[in-house]
């Protein structure tokens, strides 16, 4: 309940105190009262409420005794009558205007990308500082500081805590979206560390596209991302084995993969591809819901998926988009195809630290018989891999090329 409710407590409170600072920390004030409490009173009838009447009353107590905040404090009064009740966080309200504007407000295009995701993870999914700095691979005084300046940037360039308009929305929501699918990413594929996933920014992360989609029901690229989400995170059970091994998609046991939630995502993917034309994260989770649709790996509809990353490529072109589609063709041509395109991508500056471009050219490489050239590159690879688990599965491929190379 208090990770539910935190989001809600901190943008009611940033829209009526208008600083992020003295909002977390009030928050986190009521939090720890409530905790001292409410084993000793009993949980109130209304936790939500209880939570905002003591966040805000610290928040004036704090506000009265520093005259610094006198003056803000007065117009801040005079704001709030004019602007009538703060309403009460209840639980399981929306309270949809201050956690978009929330969102918004971290995720502004004025502040540096890593900024964004910082400051994302560290008010809206509630993350601590040390916990963030570990995502980014960090000291915790590092990520403070970063995290310091983000609020400062807010405060000095008057970045506005509103949700944007009609016109500005398009340009402002997928930075949005791509903040929190940066999250995801980190979380289903760390970039490094003992283990592959990190389940913990994961799960934040679907937690978040969640409540975007509700605050944003119409927009269908919100649907796309959620249900993207949804379908690569169905797979969390199967990507590795008792030991926290690496298993990749043809190996993995597909009846571990969460029905329900494949079934959830591929009602988003219709949701996004309906009405309108695609959009990117839409398309990604059509290529998503192919493979949970497949049997096997065998049995997936390779010549839909290189369909989809052509009209991928067109929508948002990149590198590592043109990497997984040069996969999808070797998948659906043969190794030599998709060879051939993954050599054509080799000047580009963006896969020189991406293990898994050397991975796929060794993988190919290896189906064409090329052992030698396979071994290289999948010593490449070995080099700039993150994570153990991945380290571990492309020393075992190494090792098997090597055994046959004179």
């Amino acid at each position: 309940m208090f990770r539910e409710e935190r989001g809600r407590l901190l943008a009611a409170l940033v829209r009526r105190f208008g600083d992020l600072d003295l909002a977390e920390e009030v928050t986190s004030e009521a939090i720890e009262a409530a905790l001292e409490r409410w084993p000793a009173d009993g949980v109130p009838p209304k936790p939500g409420a209880w939570l905002m009447t003591t966040a805000r009353r610290r928040a004036v107590d704090r506000l009265r005794r520093d005259q610094v905040f006198a003056a803000r404090l007065a117009i801040l009064q005079v704001e709030a009558d004019r602007a009538g009740p703060v309403p009460a966080a209840e639980p399981g309200g929306d309270l949809p205007d201050e956690r978009l504007q929330l969102f918004f407000t971290c995720a502004h295009p004025a502040l540096a990308a890593e900024d964004r995701t910082a400051l994302t993870l560290r008010c809206l999914a509630g993350l601590t500082t040390p916990e963030v700095a570990r995502a980014f691979l960090v000291p915790p005084a590092t990520m403070a500081k970063r995290i310091t300046r983000a609020k400062k940037k807010i405060s000095e360039a008057r970045i506005p805590f509103r949700v944007p308009g009609a016109d500005e929305l398009p340009e402002r929501l997928p930075g949005v979206l791509q903040v929190v699918y940066s999250i995801f990413t980190e979380g289903y594929a760390a970039s490094s560390g003992p283990h592959l996933q990190r389940l913990d920014l994961a799960e934040e992360a679907v937690r978040l596209a969640r409540i975007l989609r509700r605050l944003l029901p119409g927009e269908r690229e919100v649907a796309g991302l959620l249900g993207l989400l949804l379908l690569v995170h169905a797979r969390r059970a199967a990507r590795t084995g008792p030991g926290g091994e690496l298993v990749l998609l043809e190996e993995q046991d597909r009846d571990r993969w969460d029905r329900p939630m494949i079934d959830e995502g591929r009602d988003l993917v219709t949701t996004s591809l309906t009405g309108g034309p695609a959009g990117p994260y839409g398309v990604q989770a059509a290529i998503a819901a192919l493979h949970d649709e497949a049997a096997g790996l065998a049995d997936t509809d390779w010549p839909q998926v290189v369909a989809l990353y052509d009209v991928l490529v067109a929508l948002a072109p990149s590198p590592v988009v043109a990497l997984n589609r040069a996969v999808a063709v070797a998948m659906r041509d043969g190794p030599a195809a998709g060879l051939e395109l993954l050599d054509g991508l080799a000047g580009e500056p963006l896969l020189r630290g991406h293990h898994p471009y050397p991975a796929a050219r060794a993988d190919l490489l290896h189906r064409l018989g090329r052992r030698a050239e396979a071994a290289a590159a999948y010593r490449e690879a070995l080099d700039l891999a993150g994570t153990e688990p991945e380290r571990a599965h492309l020393r075992r491929r190494l090792g098997a090329v090597d055994r046959h190379v004179p």
